[in-house]
């Protein structure tokens, strides 16, 4: 295996020549998939720290801040309103297993 340096946490799913398409335009598109993943998990950290997957007034915040404003706003302001800070990394890689939980 190429990296047996890496931790058991995070395996390694992809070799090299998985990585060729990055080389031919799509290594953008793989940086936005990336950062809508960091959002993903950023905006659900809100509803787990709320105690609650469905919490009402967590929901209310996202739907008025984020689904109804659209564009009317830059998606940033749009998102801290939302959530009360800029969205991090953090959540993502407690989710996906990097850090401890």
């Amino acid at each position: 295996m190429l990296f047996r340096s890496m931790p058991e946490a995070a395996p390694q799913m992809h070799r090299i020549p998985h990585f060729q398409h990055s080389f031919s335009g799509y290594s953008a598109q793989y940086y936005v998939y990336r950062w809508a993943n960091v959002y993903d998990y950023d905006a659900f950290a809100a509803f787990k720290e709320a105690g609650n997957p469905f919490d009402p007034a967590t929901a209310k915040r996202l739907k008025e801040n984020i689904y109804e404003t659209g564009d009317s706003r830059a998606p940033d302001e749009n998102y801290r309103a939302f959530r009360g800070k800029d969205a991090t990394r953090d959540a993502l890689l407690k989710g996906k297993g990097l850090v401890p939980a």
